[in-house]
């Protein structure tokens, strides 16, 4: 299962881990996998458009962490669609795919 873990001080989300594999099928055909993978990339990428500072980002094999740097109006949206894009995919596949917040 993939775990997502959204970590927030002060309202604000300040880092999000994705750990794990959806197992809906084994590598290289598992939606669920690439779905998360999609958004998480896509979210990131935007992010670092408009300026590379405001977050950091580190992935190793079934662990993705984001840091963000920096709250502000484009980064809190970009990082919010990402979460509710992977709770609609939690409603989809509850199997394989779990989202915690955290103060």
């Amino acid at each position: 299962m993939i775990r997502v873990l959204v970590s927030k001080k002060d309202n604000n989300i300040i880092k999000v881990d994705v750990l794990g594999h959806a197992d809906y099928d084994q590598y290289g055909k598992d939606i669920v996998c690439s779905s998360v993978s999609s958004i998480v990339t896509t979210t990131v990428n935007a992010i670092l458009m408009f300026d590379k500072n405001y977050l950091s980002y580190s992935e190793k094999k079934d662990d993705f962490e984001i840091v963000i740097k920096e709250n502000n109006e484009i980064v809190d949206n970009l990082i919010n669609n990402m979460i509710n894009l992977l709770r609609e995919l939690n409603e989809d596949y509850p199997d394989n795919i779990e989202i915690e917040e955290e103060e």
